[in-house]
């Protein structure tokens, strides 16, 4: 009897256990065949590495950048020269403020907020080339690859006027302005995204800057990083952001950039 119990017992559980394992063509054994082939993909990237082959040699990335006195977006085009040392070329467009920018609304319904005392809208357009070097080479531990980048280039300030929408008490007249203005002027409002690109005024300068750069797919083609830095500029010209406040020939300016991208050979 005990017999017949278990051979039952087994017949009973031979579908489940036949259920439970996944079919060659299933999605579950594709999934583990890809994790696979993926394995052994990093596996020979790592050991051509560790032979001095250059696994990649080109890279594309682009992102955005958190600057302490603005932010922006950049690209970079980079080019192998060896396992630890790379060649990057750069474009960057920033927005520079000052911190004495305060935003201020008027009341009226019809009109846009404006910045008491600001003169001109600052844009920094950056042309540069960085070395790349391999710091750390962490990616058979945690995926993370650590390199130092450090370069320069020239920067144009491109100077955008500040417009606002004023009122004259005396003649109930109402029109776009620059500061400063007498007691018979009411400030109504802030400028429009279309006022100021046609009275434009350019100063150029240099840049320069170092930075650590974290990323965290050194194997893959795609591109993910952090980076954390310091940048110096200078300019041939003071740049005038807010009246009552000196304006700067050099600025000094710590920045966070995110990164995203693709590699190829």
């Amino acid at each position: 009897m005990r017999k017949i119990f278990l051979v039952c017992l087994v017949i009973i559980a031979l579908p489940c256990f036949a259920q439970q394992q996944p079919s060659p063509g299933s999605s579950e054994t594709r999934s583990q065949e890809k994790k696979e082939r993926k394995r052994e993909k990093i596996d020979s990237l790592r050991k051509q590495e560790e032979e001095g082959v250059i696994t990649y040699t080109r890279q594309t990335d682009f992102g955005v950048k958190l600057v302490s006195d603005g932010y922006g977006i950049f690209m970079d085009i980079g080019k192998a020269k060896s396992i630890k040392r790379s060649v990057l070329y750069q474009l960057e467009i920033a927005e520079r403020k000052s911190p004495r920018e305060i935003k201020q609304s008027t009341g009226y319904p019809s009109a846009s907020p404006f910045i008491y005392g600001k003169q001109n809208f600052v844009y920094c357009v950056k042309m540069g080339m960085q070395e790349q070097y391999l710091l750390a080479n962490k990616a058979n531990k945690n995926g993370v690859n650590i390199t130092c980048n450090i370069g320069g280039g020239i920067s144009l300030a491109v100077l955008r006027p500040y417009y606002y929408e004023i009122g004259n008490l005396n003649t109930e007249e109402e029109s776009f302005g620059l500061p400063p203005f007498d007691s018979n002027y009411v400030i109504l409002g802030g400028p429009t995204i279309s006022q100021g690109w046609d009275n434009l005024s350019l100063t150029p300068g240099v840049y320069g800057k170092a930075a650590v750069r974290f990323d965290y797919g050194h194997y893959t083609k795609t591109v993910t990083a952090l980076e954390i830095g310091l940048a110096g500029e200078y300019y041939t010209k003071k740049i005038p952001i807010v009246y009552g406040s000196p304006a700067n020939q050099s600025f000094i300016t710590a920045f966070v950039d995110i990164l995203f991208g693709w590699r190829r050979k």
